[in-house]
């Protein structure tokens, strides 16, 4: 069994029922709603409309237990981040790509591995299990949720549990959302530079949306970037997927069953697309803002719904030993982003 490996919460065992429009009116029409109040407030108060948005969601995140809600939450949580990260690529050239140089990928590439060692390594200190450590360590280094469904599917429920496995997205999504909220000041206070300040955001924030709101809130540029170094650790999942496959079977804990495929998502290559045609072509500057607009507007559709999904309650019943591996991959994760971006 494989994951869809740039998908939320879905497994290929398990495929997504069809649903007539009706059924996303509930959650399309509730984070719209909750969307345009965190506008309104933000433009009338001067504060980051994706804070805003992050805010509102978690305060209605008792919304998502109706499940009338679930099928227009998961649209606007997927797909409207999906159209949103293809539009910004309107505003990137092949020229940025190239400023950024191939260092700050190799630094990508260090700070993944890094943090799933420690966090594995770490675990015994804590009475965490590994393979839990394992979730935790592999989904914060690359893209959150979308990486602890497709590393959940080569684990196991015999080794992780369900419970073990819902509370991992729980601390995940919470991690996220700190994150998103506290980095963007952070590099401030620190004096970072555009560029570094999108680097330490979009090599240190778990989830897609988190991590270019993130940046966005910084500056645009700083988005920019963000958004680049983001993309760039989801199409790490992959790789990182194998070498766990391979670290299963030499510990004979694969069950053989195991296949991972290397295909790009669909938003990337939409995304390098938009991007390629933005460098050989002048795209219109009225193209390139209503681009620029629909691209905020999508993703803070998109925070909305990923803040409305989390389910906050559990984090109550549990102890703070059972969020250990997250918290010790998020920390390790944000220094060694900190250093990487201060090497830059």
């Amino acid at each position: 069994m494989a994951a869809d490996l740039y998908g939320e919460m879905q497994l290929e065992a398990h495929p997504p029922a069809r649903h007539r429009w009706r059924d996303y009116l509930p959650g399309v029409l509730v984070t719209a709603i909750a969307a345009l109040a965190a506008a309104w407030l933000a433009d009338h108060y001067a504060a980051p409309i994706v804070l805003m948005g992050l805010l509102i969601g978690l305060a209605l995140s008792f919304l998502s237990q109706d499940a009338r809600t679930h099928a227009g939450l998961d649209l606007m949580s997927q797909t409207a981040l999906r159209i949103g990260i293809v539009l910004v690529g309107a505003r990137v050239t092949a020229q940025q790509l190239a400023e950024l140089g191939p260092l700050p990928f190799a630094l990508l590439l260090i700070i993944m591995l890094a943090v799933i060692v420690v966090t594995v390594s770490t675990a015994r200190l804590f009475a965490q299990d590994r393979h839990a450590a394992l979730l935790a360590g592999g989904a914060t280094a690359i893209c959150g949720a979308s990486a602890a469904l497709a590393l959940y599917s080569l684990i196991g429920d015999k080794r992780v549990d369900q419970a073990r496995f819902t509370l991992t997205l729980v601390g995940i999504t919470v991690a996220s959302a700190l994150a998103m909220t506290l980095y963007p000041v952070l590099a401030a206070q620190l004096g970072l530079t555009d560029a570094q300040a999108g680097f330490l955001i979009g090599a240190s924030i778990h989830d897609v949306a988190q991590a270019i709101g993130g940046g966005f809130s910084f500056s645009p540029q700083a988005g920019e970037v963000a958004t680049i170094v983001k993309l760039a650790r989801v199409a790490l999942l992959a790789p990182m997927l194998m070498l766990v496959a391979l670290w299963l079977g030499r510990s004979g804990e694969s069950d053989g069953k195991i296949r991972i495929p290397l295909r790009l998502p669909w938003f990337i290559v939409g995304f390098l697309a938009v991007a390629a045609v933005n460098s050989l072509v002048a795209i219109p500057k009225p193209v390139q803002g209503a681009a620029a607009t629909g691209a905020q507007a999508l993703l803070l559709l998109a925070i909305v719904a990923t803040a409305m999904k989390a389910r906050l309650h559990l984090l109550l019943d549990q102890g703070w030993r059972s969020f250990a591996p997250i918290i010790v991959a998020t920390l390790t994760s944000f220094l060694l982003s900190l250093a990487a971006a201060l090497s830059l």
